[in-house]
């Protein structure tokens, strides 16, 4: 599960792009990245500074489509060069810094709402054989009767129409699901399902469990978020690239049981790093008050760190922190940390761990915006416990005892990660934090500063000239 969102950068550097090839421009330009239905957005807007987003395998193409557009809506086009966080996201903020009115998403996309910016999601119509993907859903579904579900990656959307048109006369019980960019109007009615900006109606009396999924696209993120959220239903796949179609043999259960695994490693935790992941997606600024709350409550503490894209590198200088929580779209949380210092966790996997009213029901979220005050999944925060009263609990993985009760929430202004300590004789307060604490338990903590050990001496004039070559060696010589 680990992609480009947390790569070190050497595959990028490494990488052989190719670009006399990939920057010859389409057949069907104008096709592949509708023009027409874009070139209607910009001007029905009345947008004069937009931004075009593209992943790195269509940048080939952002000069010639940013001159069509320019040329076709008379405003100004700006590309942007690289993403903030991943690519899927609409990246606001790099459209901010030119000022720009809206933005242009292209590719695949995690149909995560936005916060500001008015968003054209245009996929790009890769080709899909709709006949071989017939032939194979009827391999895998003999049975007229079955009940199916149809899911797609974006980029094949285009042509899920025709599917079902071949197969909807053979299978009276299939459901296709159609995208939805940003949150519906209204809300849901029984037997509807709207996750990562899919949306579709069942109609068995047991609702989901009763249907299996049929997924049309390459193998990825999307899949195994699709197949971890939906956990109880059978899922097959039609690969467009090689036009094979399988039954998913990805083990579930023993994903869940890592994904397990690391709550039991947030629960034993005591400092906690918040990972921004996106400053784009709706909500992002509630759930981090929100799991600010939760770890102060659950007497843990916590920082917020923004770094970008993360890394191993990246993380590995935050020793102090005992587990990260990322808070991103729902597609780039599941983040594998295998290869990190210190582990990765969701945010629904750190309410697993501090919030004693939640518990595991065997439905998986990655939507962190599920848990939020309002939202289907959200759990309200228990009364405190006083420490002599609560039940005792240990840890599966240390053996060590450990307390699991909520702390009233504290009275005063300030900062959880904030303590004042005596100092010393003369009663002085000190503001210690967790990196503090952690940094005079090391036995090396850097250069040795020797204040007022140094002689102090005055300044005086060093070498002149450039270092190959400095003036006063030319006088030696």
């Amino acid at each position: 599960m680990a992609t480009a969102f947390s790569s070190d950068g050497e595959a990028a550097l490494r990488r052989e792009l190719r670009a006399a090839v990939a920057a010859a421009p389409r057949d069907d330009l104008d096709g592949f990245y509708e023009m027409g239905r874009a070139a209607a957005f910009v001007r029905d807007g009345g947008f004069r500074k937009v931004a075009l987003q593209f992943p790195d395998e269509l940048l080939a193409d952002a000069v010639e489509v940013a001159a069509r557009m320019e040329a076709a809506t008379g405003a100004e086009m700006y590309v942007l060069g690289d993403t903030t966080y991943g690519s899927c996201c609409v990246d606001e903020v790099a459209a901010e810094h030119v000022g720009a009115e809206a933005v242009l998403h292209y590719g695949p996309a995690c149909l995560s709402p936005c916060r500001k910016l008015p968003v054209l999601h245009i996929f790009g119509q890769q080709p899909l054989d709709v006949g071989r993907c017939a032939e194979a859903f009827r391999e895998l579904y003999p049975e007229r009767q079955s009940r199916v579900v149809v899911l797609s990656d974006v980029v094949y959307a285009h042509a899920m129409g025709e599917l079902e048109q071949q197969l909807r006369p053979e299978y009276p019980n299939i459901v296709f699901s159609r995208l939805v960019c940003g949150d519906p109007p209204g809300p849901a009615v029984p037997g509807e399902e709207r996750k990562f900006g899919r949306q579709f109606v069942v109609e068995a009396a047991a609702g989901l469990q009763d249907y299996a999924m049929f997924y049309v696209g390459a193998e990825g993120l999307a899949l195994t978020s699709f197949m971890l959220t939906w956990n109880r239903c059978p899922f097959s796949s039609f690969n467009p690239v090689t036009g094979c179609g399988r039954r998913e043999t990805l083990n579930v259960n023993r994903a869940l049981m890592r994904r397990l695994y690391l709550v039991e490693r947030a629960r034993d935790a005591s400092v906690v790093g918040i990972l921004v992941g996106t400053l784009g997606v709706a909500g992002y600024l509630a759930v981090l008050q929100h799991l600010r709350e939760l770890l102060c409550r659950a007497g843990k503490r916590s920082y917020t760190l923004a770094v970008g894209k993360p890394n191993p590198a990246k993380l590995a200088n935050f020793l102090e922190v005992d587990i990260f929580v990322l808070v991103a779209c729902a597609q780039n949380s599941l983040l594998d940390s295998s290869d990190f210092y210190r582990p990765v966790v969701t945010p629904y996997e750190l309410e697993l761990a501090c919030n004693p009213a939640r518990e595991w029901t065997g439905n998986y979220l990655t939507d962190f915006r599920d848990l939020l005050p309002g939202a289907c999944a959200h759990v309200e925060l228990p009364p405190a416990v006083p420490a002599a009263e609560a039940v005792p609990d240990v840890s599966l993985i240390t053996g060590k005892m450990r307390a699991t009760h909520l702390c009233d929430p504290p009275t005063s202004q300030l900062p959880p990660s904030t303590a004042l300590a005596c100092r010393d004789q003369t009663r002085v307060l000190a503001e210690i934090s967790p990196a503090a604490s952690f940094l005079e338990s090391r036995s090396w903590r850097g250069l040795e500063q020797q204040l007022g050990q140094t002689p102090v001496s005055k300044a005086v004039q060093g070498r002149r000239g450039i270092a190959i070559a400095y003036e006063e060696e030319g006088c030696e010589q």
